[in-house]
């Protein structure tokens, strides 16, 4: 144990890949203190390496081993900064897991992260990915985020408008090796602005017998949803959805939709352009339930590919790209990953 952090050679990578797929790094680097993060860097098994930070390993595929050192945040501070009432600030350290955070502040009455509910993950990986689901995304909640700016050496602050949020992406995917975050603050309010066209909400909130939902209620259901529809990564290894949903132009998924009516097209990020929905091209080309030995995609959702066991990485990656390829092939349209590849290109 060293001051700050804990340093391991020839580390497996396995439990900490949501996939579950084996992979190896020639150092794992664990950090209890971001101010310890300046002595990580300098350390020689950093300088000069290929190393790569991560989370709870849910936006990961190791399709070989880790190139360089691996470290990751084992922070896991959580507080209320403030609250007038209205709406409270909340700060999350990077190794705070996702669930409980969202758990944790709808049990202090706040709201805005109840869609978010069941994302494996961690805060300090959320705004990554700028992470979404059921019509939201983390991004809208986010004041600020700390992160160790490597090319300077310094701690930043950066607000919402600097982690230029989009769809799954933002500036720290945009420029993955400049920014290590640190901690994420959420301005989250006490007034709901439920979130229930979505995905079957508020379908579940009648089976549910609520009938004037509150946001922990929305929370539950889509924790019932998400059970229902994708696999639990403790008992078959999965990322969640593996494609995001390709964005074209209103004219080219109108063109579509004449081809194929029940093709479900929702509006984009913005006026002009339209989100459609990968996982029903994938199903239509044949691919919910495949399996190839170990790697596979869920029977449940045409999105998750999953490890049946001893699947490798780069069996996933491989029906990965053969899913790719038969969309392309039939619509036109090309989809592409979520999670981050180690070790291989798309």
């Amino acid at each position: 144990m060293t001051q700050g952090y804990r340093l391991t050679a020839n580390a497996s990578l396995r439990d900490r890949n949501t996939f579950g797929v084996p992979a190896m790094a020639p150092w794992l680097i664990e950090v209890d203190d971001a101010s310890a993060l300046a002595d990580v860097l300098a350390l020689p098994q950093v300088v000069g390496s290929d190393s790569l930070v991560i989370g709870g390993g849910s936006n990961l595929l190791f399709a070989g081993d880790a190139p360089g050192a691996v470290i990751t945040m084992a922070t896991r501070g959580l507080q209320l900064l403030s609250d007038d009432g209205q709406q409270a600030r909340v700060r999350a350290d990077a190794g705070v897991a996702w669930h409980p955070l969202v758990m944790w502040t709808l049990e202090q009455g706040l709201c805005g992260l109840e869609n978010l509910a069941l994302i494996p993950g961690t805060a300090g990986a959320s705004p990554i990915q700028n992470i979404g689901a059921y019509g939201t995304e983390v991004g809208e909640f986010i004041s600020v985020v700390e992160a160790l700016d490597r090319r300077s050496g310094t701690m930043v602050r950066l607000d919402r408008e600097a982690c230029a949020f989009a769809y799954r992406d933002s500036v720290f995917k945009r420029e993955a090796d400049r920014y290590l975050v640190t901690a994420v603050e959420f301005v989250l309010p006490r007034t709901p602005q439920l979130r229930l066209d979505y995905a079957g909400i508020r379908e579940e909130l009648v089976a549910m017998g609520v009938g004037a939902p509150t946001a922990r209620d929305v929370g539950d259901a889509v924790v019932r949803i998400r059970q229902r529809k994708l696999p639990d990564p403790a008992v078959v290894g999965n990322a969640g959805s593996f494609f995001k949903n390709p964005i074209l132009s209103q004219a080219q998924a109108d063109a579509l939709q004449v081809d194929y009516p029940t093709l479900p097209v929702f509006r984009g990020d913005a006026e002009h352009n339209r989100k459609l929905s990968a996982a029903w091209m994938i199903e239509a080309c044949g691919w919910k339930g495949h399996r190839d030995g170990d790697a596979g995609v869920s029977a449940a959702h045409a999105l998750v590919l999953v490890n049946h066991g001893l699947a490798t990485g780069a069996q996933l990656l491989s029906i990965a790209r053969r899913i790719a390829d038969s969309v392309h092939a039939r619509f036109g349209v090309a989809i592409e990953p979520e999670p981050k590849i180690i070790g291989a290109r798309w």
